[in-house]
């Protein structure tokens, strides 16, 4: 059984259109900085990849960028001892998927991973929260560096306060209608 590709013509009624003159590439960096926003303001994400069965596995990682580069490109560090970089040596295709519920923002990322072996890299990335899980720093030898390349990226950041959000909700149930505007959606992409 195979998937439905999903399409901007399948985006939701939240989405929205792009304005006149808001094209090209100043929409687009401002999409990628939006989406940056709510990216490093979550920092943890479940990694989902293709095991060689077909099957989804997924793993919780910490998003190691201090920014998000042009090249679209997040990092993340992974335990050699794991199954993940092995996996992602096999099939790079992997999802992100970020949830902030408290911040009602949610991101979803597609793109390709790759282990990589960068002492520099490393290095510029390790932090002290990295030293919890590899205290012999960014030499560790059990220390894998992924790099995830983004493809295309979806999010939701609904901006409202809750109780605004709860009188919308109401007024579409009580009128039976959708509720409207209740936020952002974006479809982001980099290739």
């Amino acid at each position: 059984m195979s998937a439905i590709p999903h399409t901007a013509s399948q985006a939701s009624p939240m989405a929205a259109a792009p304005a006149a003159g808001q094209h090209g590439r100043m929409n687009e960096t401002k999409q990628h900085e939006a989406l940056w926003d709510l990216i490093k303001d979550t920092r943890f994400c479940m990694l989902s990849h293709r095991h060689a069965d077909g099957t989804l596995h997924s793993h919780p990682l910490t998003t190691q960028n201090r920014e998000l580069a042009e090249d679209g490109c997040l990092w993340f560090f992974v335990s050699k001892s794991s199954e993940v970089g092995q996996r992602l040596r096999q099939d790079g295709n992997v999802n992100l998927s970020y949830a902030n519920p408290g911040k009602d923002t949610w991101v979803s990322v597609t793109g390709t991973a790759r282990v990589l072996e960068d002492p520099e890299k490393k290095k510029e990335l390790f932090n002290t929260f990295a030293k919890a899980w590899f205290p012999g720093g960014a030499e560790d030898p059990d220390l894998e560096l992924v790099e995830v390349r983004i493809d295309e990226a979806e999010y939701w950041n609904v901006k409202e306060n809750k109780l605004l959000q709860l009188l919308k909700m109401g007024k579409a149930a009580a009128t039976g209608t959708r509720p409207k505007k209740m936020g952002e959606h974006h479809e982001v992409q980099f290739r």
